[in-house]
């Protein structure tokens, strides 16, 4: 089912999307609250092109190739997302992978480790979300060893293609099997609560506006 990734991002949130996926039966696909955005006010939508990477503990003759040719191959209105296997003496991301993916038309990363180069990424029309800052970089201390391939992202299963919703709240993977099912049904969920919301904000009772509703 077809959906407008542009009404997605002004429409829903993390919390409605997260209870549609609750309802289908999809009950572990937001992922640990240690993953923030570098931006509060971001809003990233787009599906998931991902990485697996790896410690590595000397450096190679030819350090980040694999990430360079994952990069090289993102496309238009993907997210990067990528598992770190626990690396945390590091960064895995920064402003220079930032605008060659930005530049390849990605409009996202999502890391379960460490970013740098924070300011200048915040310059960027490119939204990161990550476990964590740390300015020290990540050759020979981590290397991607595969991508386009299934991985966990902040206790989630990830597979290329799935869509990606990013916010405040946090990040959802919604399996790309049922993304259009689950952004129909958030829609109609979405436009629920917000007639909830102007009913008691004209005074109605919770206990009404719920009865009314439904939603809450």
């Amino acid at each position: 089912m077809p959906f407008d990734i542009e009404k997605v991002k002004q429409k829903l949130y993390a919390a409605v999307i997260a209870d549609i996926l609750d309802e289908l039966g999809y009950r572990n696909q937001v992922m640990t609250a240690d993953i923030r955005p570098l931006d509060p006010q971001t809003v990233l939508v787009g599906h998931a092109r991902t990485m697996l990477a790896v410690p590595e503990f000397s450096t190679p003759a030819q350090p980040y190739d694999k990430q360079i040719d994952a990069t090289d191959a993102l496309r238009p209105g993907e997210v990067v997302v990528a598992h770190l296997s626990g690396v945390t003496d590091s960064a895995f991301w920064g402003e220079l992978f930032s605008t060659a993916a930005r530049a390849r038309g990605a409009v996202g990363a999502v890391m379960d480790g460490y970013v740098r180069d924070v300011r200048k990424i915040q310059t960027l029309d490119f939204s990161v979300f990550a476990a964590g800052i740390r300015p020290i970089n990540s050759k020979g201390r981590c290397t991607v060893i595969a991508y386009d391939a299934p991985i966990t992202c902040g206790d989630v299963t990830v597979h290329p293609g799935d869509l990606i919703f990013g916010e405040i709240d946090g990040v959802v993977v919604i399996p790309q099997a049922v993304a259009g099912q689950v952004v129909a049904r958030a829609l109609e969920i979405a436009a629920k609560e917000h007639a909830m919301h102007t009913a008691l904000q004209a005074g109605s009772t919770l206990r009404g506006a719920w009865e009314k509703y439904g939603v809450l």
